[in-house]
């Protein structure tokens, strides 16, 4: 893959003034001129309009960066963050998918297991690993991990990266919508205590197959939905290139799901983006990981089953205030 920058329609402002600042910086040393004051004044504008642009995103523009090709994966941060990590195939009926990973690790001291959906890096890639979308094999796979940490009282932890799970006619005929289900049903019985992030994109039952656990975090820029805007625009207006209007419809972004109570922590990135500074991304997770995991712990079993009930099953509730008519 080639280290030229992706760059976002939304980000060539700065990039355009950093070009400008090594251009300056470039002639100042050729012709031995001190121009270092001027220099810090645009270094400082150009962070300046950085956070700018960054704090003011649309959702539309969240989804971008979401899907940026170099923002780090479940396998990037399960290198960065763990002590050592041992990856599980199979779902022990004759399928191993790629586009969901896990395995056994040791985090912070602490065995646990990690498994996330896993996308590509380029075009290649991206195939061999289905675009992180996973089939049944890949959530069953997944149940078998999980149950197995389960038996072995380790905590689990889920990283949500996908735009929906695989939607062939191969997927149907095995049981996707079958597998998602008993994934979801046993995820609520498990006694272990479970953390859920949403790395990148949570789309639809995809997300949902591993997204079931007593504590819920989302990075800033990732998104997390029923149905991608360019689907959902497609059905409600039989038009994709609405999906900009379906995404500030359908409350997407971290911070929305935050106040309707659907996650319950937002994770910081980098101003950028976590591809900008993807260790410092990974410490941001590990913390925050640790954190919850020890306060979980010091839950009893019955108490983070209810816990866990209690917390799905309010989501969605509403009050219909009825109006007296004098």
């Amino acid at each position: 893959m080639s280290d030229r920058p992706i760059l976002l329609d939304f980000e060539k402002p700065i990039v355009e003034l950093e070009n400008r600042i090594d251009q300056i910086r470039n002639l100042a040393k050729e012709n031995g001129v001190d121009v270092s004051d001027q220099i810090q004044q645009l270094e400082k504008r150009a962070d300046q309009l950085r956070r700018e642009i960054f704090t003011t995103l649309s959702p539309i523009q969240r989804i971008q960066i979401a899907r940026h090709p170099r923002r780090p994966s479940t396998l990037d941060y399960i290198q960065a963050i763990t002590d050592e990590w041992i990856e599980l195939h199979g779902d022990r009926h004759g399928n191993d998918d790629p586009a969901l990973v896990g395995g056994i690790a040791k985090l912070n001291g602490q065995g646990c297991l990690i498994l996330g959906h896993q996308k590509g890096r380029d075009t290649k890639d991206n195939v061999a690993r289905n675009f992180g979308m996973a089939s049944p094999g890949g959530y069953r796979k997944a149940l078998r991990l999980m149950e197995h940490a389960n038996r072995f009282g380790m905590p689990i932890i889920t990283f949500i990266d996908t735009p929906g799970a695989y939607p062939g006619i191969a997927a149907e005929e095995q049981g996707q919508g079958e597998a998602i289900a008993v994934n979801l049903r046993e995820m609520f019985n498990f006694e272990v205590p479970i953390i859920c992030t949403v790395i990148g994109e949570g789309g639809s039952g995809g997300a949902l197959g591993i997204g079931v656990g007593d504590h819920i975090m989302m990075f800033e820029n990732s998104v997390y939905s029923v149905i991608s805007p360019e689907g959902c625009a497609a059905i409600l207006w039989k038009d994709a290139t609405k999906a900009n209007k379906a995404a500030e419809a359908l409350r997407i972004t971290a911070f929305d799901l935050k106040q309707l109570g659907i996650v319950d922590e937002v994770l910081s990135e980098p101003d950028g983006g976590a591809h900008r500074s993807p260790l410092q991304t990974a410490q941001t997770l590990k913390a925050a990981i640790i954190n919850n995991l020890a306060k979980l712990n010091l839950m009893t079993k019955s108490d983070r089953q209810e816990r866990r009930y209690q917390k799905f099953r309010k989501m969605g509730v509403f009050l219909e205030l009825e109006r007296e008519l004098n």
